[in-house]
């Protein structure tokens, strides 16, 4: 049956870091039709009713519909230690980081993190998310499995490393390989799924297992490729005593046939000119992820200066270095890593990194990411007065950026008011 959606929309017909926020369209009175799991029309309420007069109608009020969130970069096996206390990167990735991926070796736990992880994303507003898993091929399942029972478009892979990482938590070369070949069989292209392949950093793949993993993208060449770089400078410190012959930490995947269109980038703050240009020529993007930035100390992205280079650059949750399952608490962080590099997003540039550059950035803008004819139904619902700080802040507003900007700032969960996946309407928990 054909629903229609009524409330305030939002979608973008430009990129507003070149268009500004008339990048953006805004229906103060708005509707959206959908039909078979796809949005077939977007306008304006009494527009839209007249034409389809038989649709089942969902009045959401003076919420705000948008294109569900997109998180480009998470760990949905750190789910349940995201906000321990940590140092540095690398000390974090020790003490908590390692054992508890050790443990998804175990199918049932696996699945239990996996469908906790879903849920979370979920009642936050995050419809599509690009996660790591662990070595363990069960992982993988059980993420994939947890995504498919909510008819989700995810994306993950399994993670591969194989040497600096603690006992139990190696794979080799060649079960890289074979594991991620199998996965990529089973699931990439299976529903809504879709498979990355998943070196997890330079650091803990030798140049062996990283020249594999780029032959198997050569065999699979429509998965996407997931990884981290230049986090922190310790971190780029290591990677140059690992590769003493590559030119720089880009170069590390680059001469593995790892740095082409479908390569997505985690972290991406302490780049040089070289690997910019390289990134931009090349198609590579970018996934921001600053709540894990400033969790961890690692610095401050240039969200503006990778878009004024014409990097596609998404926005990251980085479960569970990052802080929050919250895109909206991510965006909030957004603005205050840029303004401490003296640059102040707007509203219209953060929503637009957590939906549109988002699906860009995982190559997934032909479908989701903005509410448009054509697009899958993933969308959602804002309420831009879910508590009294925000309603009392968002009453003062004289347009619409300036009614949602309190609920990027303050909202989370309870800002969620609906949700809809390919369509259907979920529950949230």
């Amino acid at each position: 049956m054909t629903k229609l959606i009524l409330g305030q929309t939002l979608s973008f017909t430009g990129n507003p870091f070149t268009d500004g926020p008339d990048a953006a369209h805004h229906e103060r009175r708005g509707a959206v039709v959908i039909d078979g799991g796809k949005i077939t029309a977007v306008g304006p309420a009494d527009q839209i009713k007249s034409a389809h007069p038989n649709a089942e109608v969902t009045d959401m009020d003076d919420h705000l519909l948008m294109a569900g969130f997109i998180d480009a970069h998470v760990h949905y096996p750190q789910t349940a230690i995201i906000a321990s206390w940590g140092k540095r990167l690398i000390d974090w990735l020790n003490t908590y980081t390692f054992p508890e991926e050790r443990r998804f070796a175990d199918p049932e736990y696996a699945a239990k993190i996996a469908n906790a992880y879903c849920d979370f994303a979920l009642s936050n507003g995050t419809t599509t998310a690009a996660s790591f898993c662990t070595i363990h091929p069960e992982s993988v399942d059980a993420y994939f499995q947890a995504a498919a029972d909510r008819n989700m478009r995810m994306v993950g892979g399994k993670t591969c490393m194989n040497r600096n990482a603690i006992d139990g938590l190696h794979d080799t070369t060649q079960s890289a390989y074979d594991d991620s070949k199998a996965l990529i069989d089973r699931w990439h292209g299976t529903g809504r799924a879709t498979y990355a392949i998943t070196p997890r950093f330079s650091p803990t793949s030798t140049d062996d297992q990283l020249a594999a993993l780029g032959g198997l993208w050569s065999e699979r060449p429509t998965c996407l490729m997931q990884t981290h770089l230049s986090e922190q400078t310790e971190e780029i410190a290591w990677v140059r005593e690992l590769f003493p012959n590559a030119r720089d930490y880009l170069d590390t995947y680059e001469q593995h046939g790892l740095v082409r269109e479908g390569a997505i980038m985690g972290h991406s703050i302490h780049l040089t000119d070289r690997e910019i240009a390289t990134m931009r020529d090349h198609g590579v993007t970018i996934a921001h992820c600053p709540t894990s930035n400033t969790f961890i100390g690692s610095g401050l992205c240039d969200v503006t200066g990778l878009n004024a280079a014409g990097v596609t650059t998404g926005l990251a949750t980085d479960t569970g270095g990052g802080s929050s399952f919250s895109m909206l608490h991510t965006m909030a962080a957004a603005y205050e890593v840029a303004q401490l590099r003296g640059d102040a997003l707007h509203a219209s540039h953060l929503l637009y990194l957590a939906t549109v550059s988002s699906a860009k950035t995982l190559g997934l803008s032909d479908k989701i990411g903005n509410l448009e004819a054509g697009k899958e139904a993933d969308l959602i619902a804002l309420n831009l007065a879910s508590t009294a700080p925000i309603e009392l802040s968002s009453a003062r507003a004289t347009d619409i950026w300036e009614s949602i900007f309190p609920t990027i700032m303050m909202g989370d969960d309870r800002a969620i008011s609906g949700v809809w996946i390919a369509g259907q309407r979920q529950t949230l928990t």
